[in-house]
């Protein structure tokens, strides 16, 4: 299944951050998004013509973080919106992460 396609399940008990390797491999599978934070977070920079644009997409994430609980650091500012998610839990990426990353490109086609 793409993971677009897919919803977020909360963290198990004992749930560990993902290795480098996989973080690598599922990045490949969200266009446009990078490794931060010494690869413990993805971000991605959608550019916009305006800052009314930019303050919709992030209002429209932010609907999406809310339908499935995980919820990134926005940051808006004229023309631009960066999202970042991050699972705080276990202070490093999940799977849901890059679920959510995929999830917010279909947002914008």
């Amino acid at each position: 299944m793409a993971l677009g396609e897919m919803k977020c399940v909360p963290c198990q008990v004992g749930a560990k951050p993902l290795a480098p390797a996989e973080a690598e491999a599922l990045l490949a599978e969200v266009p446009g998004w990078s490794l931060v934070e010494e690869a413990t977070a993805i971000q991605r920079k959608f550019a916009w013509p305006d800052f009314a644009q930019a303050l919709a997409f992030a209002d429209r994430v932010g609907g999406l973080a809310e339908q499935e609980g995980h919820h990134p650091v926005l940051t808006v500012g004229w023309g631009f919106c960066t999202v970042r998610f991050r699972t705080g839990k276990i202070k490093g990426l999940h799977q849901n992460d890059f679920v959510m990353a995929a999830r917010v490109n279909a947002l914008v086609g």
